[in-house]
């Protein structure tokens, strides 16, 4: 069986499969949709029992949470210790092969990193009560408290766009899982409050890979900004990590309710679990396979626009890319007549020739992560012999904030604010600041405005 007819023919999971359809589409639905609290309710519940299935690893007393976070992010310094001595000694990279293989990683994780703090949406109406303050700290960070050049989601944007990585039909449905969950606890904050800090307390600990991610995609030129800003912002002194524990511990019920609430925290923590996590994502990487699934993608729109004048083993491209099952066989094809020369310079293969530079016949054909794994395919155990330039990093000054008076969202947003005093402006600004729409302009004008009135209204 080829590596394109076990990518046809492999199975989605169940688990990733529910009742309102693909992981994707209810993705989009809790993006996009006004109120679908029907929906995030019920792939809520259906999610939170598969995480009673998860060993438990938050520990019992809350009292030692604390203390617990900080003995987390200890280890993983050591861990990054130890790792940045094996890279200095000579060892390989541990995570990121190629460069095709680090963008695959950044495409598979986009629907994830675009909804950089959703869960946390639905608890803004609680902006006057002190509980929520640390919470409300974290969200708003994470939508760079209205600066563009700060907001999560506008950073990871443009990382995307820099090396053509938008194209989301190639993203499996089961990397929504953990997007969607993020949106569906925003949608029911208030329902599903214990599971939404409890996820909160899960998520913004210090994990080892962001450190390791961080370094190995500076090495391959690519800008880690996005990761190091993580890296700080979550620290367990008193970052997103402190201020998790701390929310738990002030929404903490009375005695009654307190057993009940603690379990439900600890419910909401292990969704973090569920689906494919970086490391699975990373190791799932195979670059042969990741070629021929992206030639199969673009395979009906190249099959009829071939002219017969170049003929590999007797037969014409468009004959060729007649069908999916022939393409490993073109590759191996031009390979053997020299026009792909593996485990050399991609510059001394003629199809390569082809496909880069201005003049090139097939400029624009593909794009730059599509040329990146055909690049790194070819490549193979060829390394040229001056590395990659480390990545730049993230300019620290930042632009002056503009507001595009003429946009019309901007537009909307100022005719709805208008002749409302402070609490009414707060209540009209919060659905601007939802992860659909906070990126955008009137978002982050939004987002400016509801931090300005949250403070001086307190």
């Amino acid at each position: 069986m080829t590596v394109l007819t076990r990518l046809q023919s492999t199975p989605a999971h169940p688990q990733f499969v529910n009742a309102e359809g693909s992981v994707r589409r209810v993705y989009q639905t809790l993006l996009h949709e006004e109120n679908p609290s029907a929906l995030a309710r019920s792939f809520l519940h259906e999610h939170l029992q598969s995480a009673a299935n998860l060993p438990e690893e938050l520990p019992r007393d809350p009292s030692s949470w604390h203390d617990w976070v900080a003995a987390h992010s200890a280890d993983v310094a050591r861990q990054y210790s130890d790792y940045l001595q094996q890279r200095k000694a000579g060892g390989p990279r541990q995570f990121f092969s190629t460069k095709a293989h680090a963008l695959y990683f950044l495409q598979a994780v986009a629907p994830t990193k675009l909804v950089d703090g959703a869960w946390l949406y639905g608890l803004l109406q609680h902006w006057r009560d002190p509980r929520f303050d640390g919470l409300l700290c974290t969200y708003l960070e994470e939508l760079g408290d209205g600066n563009p050049a700060q907001n999560h989601v506008v950073i990871y944007r443009k990382l995307l766009a820099e090396h053509g990585l938008q194209d989301s039909s190639a993203i499996a449905d089961e990397r929504y899982l953990q997007g969607a969950l993020q949106l569906a606890l925003g949608v029911c904050g208030d329902e599903f409050l214990p599971e939404a800090i409890g996820y909160n307390l899960g998520y913004e600990q210090l994990p080892l890979h962001l450190l390791i991610s961080s370094y190995e995609l500076s090495e391959l030129g690519i800008d880690p900004y996005y990761f190091t800003l993580h890296v700080t912002i979550d620290n367990a002194s008193t970052g997103h990590a402190q201020k998790a524990v701390q929310a738990v511990l002030d929404l903490l019920p009375l005695e009654a309710d307190r057993e009940d609430f603690l379990r439900r925290v600890s419910l909401g923590y292990r969704l973090n679990d569920l689906g494919q996590g970086s490391r699975a994502i990373i190791e799932a990487f195979d670059l042969e396979h990741e070629l021929l699934a992206m030639l199969e993608r673009k395979r009906p729109f190249g099959q009829h626009m071939h002219s017969d004048y170049c003929r590999f083993e007797g037969q014409t491209v468009n004959q060729w890319l007649a069908t999916p099952e022939q393409l490993p066989g073109f590759l191996q094809a031009m390979q053997d007549k020299g026009w792909i020369k593996r485990n050399e310079d991609p510059q001394a293969s003629r199809f390569w020739q082809l496909i880069e530079g201005d003049g090139a016949a097939m400029f624009g054909v593909f794009s730059p992560y599509e040329k990146r794994l055909l690049h790194d395919w070819i490549a193979g155990n060829w390394s040229p012999a001056q590395p990659p330039s480390a990545a730049r990093r993230h300019s620290q000054v930042a632009p002056p904030l503009e507001v595009p008076e003429q946009d019309p969202d901007v537009q909307q947003l100022n005719e709805a604010l208008q002749g409302l005093d402070g609490h009414a402006q707060i209540a009209a600004l919060i659905p601007w600041l939802a992860p659909a729409r906070h990126a955008h302009p009137a978002g982050l004008l939004a987002t400016r405005r509801f931090i300005e009135l949250k403070s001086s209204l307190r």
